[in-house]
């Protein structure tokens, strides 16, 4: 991931995407395989009219099949590149990209700003279809499909003991030099009681940040106990222990959506990019 920062010689842009991830292998750029970013990095030079790359930063780089609505991004290029805030591009845009990525606004970035960096939430959310629960055809590519009944209240129960900061490292895939620490704002989940997803469990997940599987994890740690395979209080346990539990399953990737990145305001962008990039410790 390029991580270029705004100078004089350059202008800092704001992207709001969303995507449909089923077809995707996720966010990130990989040779041979389709990506957002790939899409996006392919057109943009091209409707910009400039002979390099353009590289884009991310708020969280969502894995294969993994869908958003409120995804964020910036890149950098010279003045005057981009005119008339944005608007020509938005269309330009509209006109070329596949039909599974959708660019919804374009916008000049206050001084500080860095997608990832100086975002203070990620807000997901996962559906799910247990037993009995009908999915309407139009959504299935946004539903996990459970066979048997959860208990929804027992499920938050447990989720209510993983809030606030802890190390999530049961929950994650560790990678080389990253932290497994995070601070977890809110886990909670509903059936949805109208519309076309009428039954379907939706659960919120809000963080500071998110590490490697842990959305997907976490929701896998709280099915088990909904079904009745293990009691309440695993989940807590298994947090407590820091190491990655064979009974916690990483859950399809097609129910979680990136729904929202939310960032302070902009006389506190660069000092919450700074605080961002230190390491979290509990």
């Amino acid at each position: 991931m390029i991580m270029a920062l705004e100078t004089d010689a350059t202008e800092r842009w704001r992207l709001d995407v969303s995507y449909r991830g089923t077809d995707f292998a996720g966010w990130a750029a990989q040779p041979g395989h389709r990506t957002v970013q790939g899409e996006l990095e392919l057109w943009l030079p091209r409707v910009l009219r400039v002979d390099h790359a353009l590289g884009l930063v991310v708020a969280g780089r969502t894995d294969a099949g993994v869908h958003a609505r409120g995804q964020v991004c910036h890149l950098d290029c010279a003045p005057g590149v981009i005119t008339d805030d944005g608007a020509s591009l938005l269309r330009r845009l509209a006109r070329v990209l596949p039909s599974d990525v959708v660019v919804r606004a374009v916008r000049r970035a206050p001084a500080g700003f860095d997608a990832r960096f100086s975002a203070l939430q990620r807000g997901y959310a996962y559906r799910l279809s247990d037993a009995g629960v009908p999915v309407d055809p139009l959504h299935r590519d946004q539903v996990a499909i459970w066979p048997r009944e959860l208990d929804l209240e027992a499920m938050n129960t447990a989720a209510r003991s993983l809030l606030g900061l802890r190390d999530f490292a049961a929950f994650c895939k560790r990678r080389d030099g990253a932290t497994t620490i995070r601070t977890l704002i809110e886990l909670s989940g509903d059936r949805i009681d109208h519309g076309p997803l009428a039954g379907v469990i939706e659960f919120r997940v809000v963080a500071d940040a998110f590490c490697h599987s842990m959305v997907r994890s976490l929701i896998g740690g709280l099915v088990r106990v909904g079904e009745g395979a293990r009691e309440i209080d695993w989940v807590s346990t298994v947090a407590r222990r820091g190491v990655r539990d064979s009974g916690i399953q990483v859950m399809p990737a097609a129910g979680l959506t990136l729904e929202q990145v939310s960032y302070p305001a902009d006389d506190q962008l660069a000092a919450r990019a700074v605080e961002s990039r230190r390491l979290r410790t509990v």
